[in-house]
């Protein structure tokens, strides 16, 4: 198997642990804790670094459903990833109680995009 397949794979897996485990970690605990924000940059570097060794491997961005959505989840996990870093460092209390919500939103999109590149990469 191609080293730089193996290695886009291990970062795409990296990236769904670590954001899953974030989203849902700070969901349960019911406010957004530093560690969280943490995972959620790792996770976007993960996922960043793994679609960048796709579309080299791919040669260019493809613009199908799973392209756009790939697209619009690197943007929403960065604005996402941002807005929690402004929260913790300015110690925003309504947002970080209810930050919660918009991280669900915003992994159930990047899910549909991992999801949706899975399923396209079986059927090819």
């Amino acid at each position: 198997m191609n080293p730089t397949l193996i290695s886009a794979i291990v970062c795409m897996l990296s990236a769904l642990t670590l954001y899953t485990v974030a989203v849902w970690a700070e969901r349960f605990a019911g406010r957004l804790k530093p560690w969280h924000l943490v995972l959620f940059w790792l996770g976007l570097i993960f996922d960043t670094t793994g679609t960048t060794l796709m579309g080299v491997m791919a040669g260019s961005m493809q613009f199908d459903f799973h392209g756009i959505t790939g697209a619009l989840g690197i943007v929403f996990m960065l604005a996402h990833t941002l807005w929690a870093t402004v929260a913790l460092v300015f110690k925003q209390e309504r947002v970080l109680v209810t930050f919660h919500r918009f991280s669900l939103a915003v992994w159930l999109l990047w899910l549909v995009a991992f999801f949706s590149g899975v399923i396209g990469s079986m059927m090819r």
